[in-house]
Order: structure tokens, then sequence, then C-alpha cells
């Protein structure tokens, strides 16, 4: 498929003269071995013009930010912030996804907020109905505009803001110039970043230009959304129902020790393997071996697990329920 010269030509062709494709990468140290595999397993055919096709090198043969973004190893920085209260006071937790192919964080970012997206389930006397705390495919959306539409050169990366009651997701840029606030939410747009819409367009992330928006207040009001001259942010409040049962279980718990994130998924990965190893956990839960290591001694001082046996062939036991 990236072999046919016309493709190319049309990509091209479709560069704004103010394009991230024409800013070169702070490095030139590059490497592009999971964007490829993304495309392998999407079923294209790489060539040894793949990156010249997605527009990621120069005329003068240097590499763009598209392909610095793109890249296995960049130094953009991506975090799920997590936080006590309703407001960005008490913060408990932030989770890193960045430092790879923004492809990768991208999709460890959805994951991540599918485990936090809890599904209760709502029983009457005629009916039983699953729950999701927000809306999955709302979410999922809006995680993937504020990245693929983010003013990257402005070196702000999108935040990504969990809150007991809602959550947040803010990117970089405003209302596109020369674009209405109506506009923009009726799904009347142009690219930020067309090249990057095209990439995650080729692996399925995006579906056609305009969609997200479109899909998202399918689900929620307008009123989800914020504007200032610099940033774009819409809060997803928490289902009522869920929330109630969210505090329910809470109130049945206050007798248990508080657990993070990461300290639940770690129990839950060794609950559905009792021989995982920390590599392998840090693997899964995508963060790194150090944080992983201090999650697990703290579990283990509260009592909820002990290994036995040697670091090597030993396995790990839940003590308590959690």
């Amino acid at each position: 498929m990236f072999s046919n010269d016309s493709l190319e030509k049309e990509v091209i062709a479709f560069v704004p003269k103010n394009s991230l494709s024409n800013i070169v990468s702070p490095t030139q140290k590059l490497s592009f071995s999971q964007l490829k595999i993304y495309y392998e397993e999407k079923g294209f055919q790489i060539n040894d013009n793949f990156l010249q096709q997605l527009n990621l090198i120069m005329d003068d043969g240097r590499y763009n930010y598209i392909a610095y973004l793109l890249s296995d190893n960049n130094n953009i920085s991506m975090k799920v912030a997590f936080y006590s209260g309703t407001d960005s006071y008490d913060l408990v937790e932030c989770d890193e996804y960045g430092y790879c192919s923004l492809i990768k964080a991208t999709k460890s970012i959805i994951e991540k907020f599918n485990l936090v997206n809890r599904t209760f389930m709502k029983i009457t006397s005629s009916s039983r109905k699953e729950l999701e705390m927000v809306d999955k495919v709302a979410v999922r959306e809006a995680i993937v505009n504020a990245i693929v539409h983010n003013r990257w050169e402005r070196e702000v990366p999108p935040r990504f803001e969990i809150f007991s009651d809602h959550i947040s997701i803010t990117s970089s840029g405003g209302i596109p110039e020369d674009f209405t606030k109506e506009e923009f939410l009726a799904g009347y747009s142009s690219p930020v970043n067309p090249e990057l819409m095209r990439v995650f367009k080729d692996l399925d992330l995006v579906e056609q230009l305009g969609t997200g928006i479109k899909r998202i207040l399918k689900y929620y009001d307008k009123d989800i959304y914020k504007f200032t001259p610099n940033f774009i942010k819409v809060d997803f409040m928490f289902n009522e129902n869920t929330l109630s049962n969210k505090n329910n279980e809470n109130k049945d718990n206050d007798n248990k020790e508080e657990l993070n994130n990461t300290q639940l998924e770690i129990l839950s990965s060794i609950n559905d393997d009792k021989f995982v190893t920390q590599e392998q956990l840090a693997n899964k839960i995508k963060i790194n071996r150090v944080n992983i290591a201090k999650n697990i001694k703290i579990l283990k001082d509260k009592g909820y697990i002990v290994r036995n046996g040697s670091n090597k062939n030993g396995e790990w036991k839940i003590l308590k329920d959690y």
C-alpha cells in the first residue's frame, strides 16, 4: 500500500505551510520500530519509502517534528493524574505514558481510562442494565482528539485528569483559526496536524474528519466543552447512578486500607497470574520498574501479598481481600 506514488503526492499536497512537518526534530537520532509494527498489524506492506510517504522527512533529508512525535523515544511527557477530590489540589497519583511513540502513548492512555471507567449493574423490577461511569466511546474520542489536534509546537502536551466525580481532558490550541464555536461543535473543522491525523486514521484510531465531536455530543451536551483562546477542555461528569453506587462501595469499605490504582492493578495482575514478574507488571501497567517495586513493598507492608520462594522461581500469594 505504501508503494503507491499517487498516495504520497496526495498527502504532501495536503500539508499547510505552518505544519509540524516544516519544524525540524530536536534530534535526528530516531527509530520507528513501534510505528512500523502498528502499521504491519493493520496489514500495510512497509517499504523503504515508508517514512517519506508519511511525510516524516523534510526536503533536506532531516526528520521533522511529526517524526519526533511518532518515534520510539522522545522527550514528550504524557501523564494521567488522579485527584482525591473534585479539584486539582489533592494529587493522589500521576502515571507517566510518554517518552515513546505518540501512537503507543495514546493506546496506553485509552487502556488506562478503560480500567478506571468501571461498570455497575442497575437492577429494577423489570430489567437489568449495565451503567458505565462515563461513556467509553465519547471518552476515547476526546482522548484521541486532544492528542491529534494538540498544538505540539508550543511544547504543551494534553492534560488527562481523573477526579472523584468527573474526568477532564485538556488540549493546547483553542478552536481552529477562522472557525466559530458553533461550527466547531457542529463538527466543522480542519486538522491542526494533518500528518498525525493521517497516521491515526491509518491505524483506526480516528474514523474521518469531524466525526469525533459528533460522536461525543451523541452522548453529552455541548456544555461539557470549555474554550479559551489557547485551550479546549472537556469535562465528563460521572453517571449519577454509578457515582451513587461507587460512594456506597466506599462506605462499605471504610474499614479497609485505601489502595491507589497502581496497587489495585498489581493485585489484579497477581490474582490472574501468581508467577507474574515485576518486569511483566511494569510492562502491563505501563509504569517503570522502580514504581512497581515501591508499590509492591507497600502491599507487602500492609499485609496484602507475600512472596513465597525466590525472586526468580517463587510465586505471589494474596493474603486478604482488596
